[in-house]
């Protein structure tokens, strides 16, 4: 890895400066990749997933790997441009100038999840090729099939000194995140961020973190109930709640409770009416994380939850060979049960009552700071209170997850869910460097100033006029 780093980061170097048309060379190319092999990788996914829902990830990973990179390609002269700054009077006025350049890093590192192994490669790629950078990318051992694909792949649409794919385990991750690249980028778990962090350390590279949390909904006391409930099953069931901004708990009035179960649940079985041979519901990763949801689940009923499992076709899930898991409602969830202090990354929706909208901003504020929050309702005020009185990565109104889909919205979180941002402008951003260019007027600015020794009359009338403001 070392040693495709310093290839790449020696071409980087003889290429200076990267042209607006070797930019858009690298954008087709990725693009081209991913559409020209659109069935082998949705094959790959399900290979890996053990059955995931074709149309999704045709949705998920091949459209929403194309969308990010077109958008690029479109929006990249704009982005390239100079920015004119202001300087300080009266330089101004003698001819000084001053701009920002936005100059590629060079070698940036892409650690990869598996929970969207195609979309959470590209998406990044996208900005850091429109940046003008170079590529190394770690993808997950969780999807092997997806990861052997992209080095077969990637060997035929890029030069391994322009973009680079490895796979591997623990080892190989825990080596690539050492590496001393211009810029890294981690999508993933909050405890593994903590290594990245340290690993990265060690180079001062700087690192951008796309986590997760448990990003909350709030529904209002004069929300559409049926509409809430329906649009918070369709993100907490697609990829069956392996996305980090799905919806993780849901709150709700004192008095709607009841309501808002039964919302839950006829949603999810118009949704889903069945699920074991369904090709649109897509099964959990792995045994493991399959394990980890079902302990999760009992410890809740151990601690006094009411939990409701959505099975509207009555199947019988335990005769199965597969990892599908039907929604599990968990009514009454307290504190002291995992599912309310962790993660839950699959289909597993704790609802909580609360009496006031200050009581549900109290729930939230005492977590983690999460990726994304979810309001639904009619009360401008009381959106507007929600709004100002919480701290997320993202906001999606009326709905859940959309705003991960605009490509001009800066995508990240905040503390535990995250560092920093890409998508879109931000990515083209994250991925340069600002380098801040001075110029200076024909006149002797320093004399003009009195800014040469020795000092007198003329230094003490600059700082006078500064110290004004």
């Amino acid at each position: 890895m070392r040693d495709i780093l310093d290839r790449q980061r020696s071409a980087f170097m003889a290429e200076l400066p990267v042209s607006a048309a070797v930019r858009r060379d690298r954008l087709k190319r990725a693009a081209a990749m991913i559409v020209d092999n659109q069935q082998r990788f949705c094959d790959t996914l399900s290979e890996d997933f053990g059955h995931r829902s074709h149309e999704q990830s045709l949705l998920t990973d091949i459209a929403s790997s194309v969308s990010p990179i077109r958008h690029a390609t479109k929006s990249l002269d704009r982005w390239m441009k100079p920015d004119r700054r202001p300087v300080l009077f009266p330089l101004g006025l003698l001819g000084a100038r001053a701009w920002v350049e936005y100059q590629p890093k060079g070698v940036i590192g892409i650690i990869a999840p598996w929970n969207f192994p195609v979309n959470l490669v590209m998406s990044p790629l996208a900005g850091v090729l429109a940046a003008g950078n170079r590529a190394m990318v770690k993808t997950s051992e969780f999807t092997p099939c997806v990861a052997a694909l992209f080095e077969e792949l990637g060997a035929s649409y890029f030069d391994e000194s322009e973009v680079a794919f490895v796979s591997g385990g623990p080892d190989v991750g825990k080596a690539f995140a050492g590496l001393p690249f211009d810029h890294l980028l981690f999508t993933g778990a909050t405890g593994i961020a903590k290594h990245i962090l340290h690993a990265a350390a060690d180079n001062l590279v700087p690192v951008t973190l796309e986590l997760g949390g448990k990003s909350p909904v709030i529904v209002g006391a004069g929300a559409d109930m049926r509409q809430a409930t329906e649009r918070v099953v369709l993100g907490k069931m697609m990829n069956a709640g392996q996305i980090c901004l799905a919806p993780d708990y849901m709150l709700v009035p004192a008095g709607r409770e009841q309501e808002a179960m039964d919302g839950l649940r006829a949603a999810a079985s118009a949704l889903y009416p069945s699920l074991i041979d369904n090709p649109d519901y897509t099964a959990i990763i792995n045994d493991r994380h399959h394990q980890r949801l079902t302990d999760w689940i009992e410890d809740a009923r151990a601690k006094g939850a009411t939990v409701e499992v959505v099975n509207p076709a009555n199947e019988d899930f335990g005769a199965s060979n597969g990892r599908k898991m039907p929604l599990h409602i968990v009514r009454d969830a307290t504190d002291d049960m995992t599912v309310m202090q962790e993660e839950i990354f699959g289909p597993v929706l704790p609802v909580r009552r609360y009496h006031a909208i200050d009581d549900a901003i109290g729930e939230v504020n005492r977590r983690d700071r999460p990726l994304a929050l979810y309001h639904f309702g009619t009360d401008e005020a009381e959106r507007r209170r929600v709004l100002d009185r919480t701290i997320s990565g993202g906001v999606t109104l009326d709905d859940v997850i959309f705003h991960v889909s605009q490509e001009e919205l800066p995508f990240g979180g905040i503390g535990p869910s995250g560092m920093g941002a890409y998508h879109g402008e931000a990515g083209f951003r994250t991925f340069s460097h600002a380098r801040s260019i001075y110029k200076q007027p024909r006149i002797d600015v320093a004399k003009l100033g009195g800014l040469k020794p020795p000092y007198g009359a003329a230094i003490r009338k600059a700082v006078a006029r500064q110290m004004k403001g």
